[in-house]
């Protein structure tokens, strides 16, 4: 598929998912607005009810992440991760996005790279009600370290995997450098991914490998 139309692609399943989260929220289809603006005006109007929201149900947890993943501009797509974070919990939010990683198309490969970044939004009490009165927060919904590592780990088997230069650039962009940044049972998988980055003709790739080479010795 030739760029533009692989962008032009992106956008309308971006629309498709952002009219869907605005049905939720009661905000109408925006048919007023022209099309080529209309998917950025749901999200907008989207944004300030999703963080004043005391709760959300479980319908909204598969279109917000849907419109986190097609979000084209990775500037905005923090407006669906971040309200899916607070509601539902950031292990739950990483878990989804490993999964899209693991499974998905490129193009929703590429759009979980740029939701992960974003999946790492610090919490406040004061950010959104879904702490509800009590400013108070199970720990267990946030608590995703192994989930960190399935990443660290499904990232290198896509890297390796992938003919895409885009996502393997992208989820280069994640993997720490240094060996001792990786659960034990990750190193033998790290040093065939450092192996692999080290002999690629690409020089951005080899570029990674080198500053890891370095930062073993």
């Amino acid at each position: 598929m030739a760029i533009d139309d692989r962008h032009e692609a992106t956008a309308r399943s971006f629309l498709s998912c952002v009219t869907e989260v605005a049905r939720l929220l009661g905000l109408g289809n925006g048919a007023e607005v022209p099309e080529a603006r209309r998917a950025r005006h749901l999200a907008h109007a989207a944004r300030k009810s999703l963080l004043k929201g005391t709760g959300l149900s479980e319908e909204y947890f598969a279109p917000l992440m849907a419109a986190a993943v097609y979000d084209p501009d990775p500037s905005f797509c923090l407006w669906f991760v971040e309200p899916a974070v607070y509601a539902f919990g950031r292990r739950r939010v990483m878990a989804a996005l490993v999964d899209c990683l693991r499974l998905g198309t490129n193009t929703e490969r590429a759009g979980a790279v740029r939701a992960w970044y974003c999946a790492h939004v610090p919490l406040r009490a004061d950010r959104s009600s879904a702490y509800g009165h009590t400013g108070v927060r199970d720990s267990a919904l946030d608590e995703a370290e192994d989930i960190e590592h399935a990443w660290l780990e499904v990232s290198m088997q896509v890297f390796a995997e992938s003919t895409d230069l885009r996502i393997r650039h992208g989820v280069l962009l994640y993997l720490p450098t240094s060996r001792v940044a990786y659960p034990p049972h990750l190193h033998e998988l790290f040093d065939t991914t450092l192996v692999s980055a080290r002999a690629d003709p690409d020089q951005h790739i080899r570029r990674w490998a080198a500053a890891a080479v370095d930062s073993t010795l």
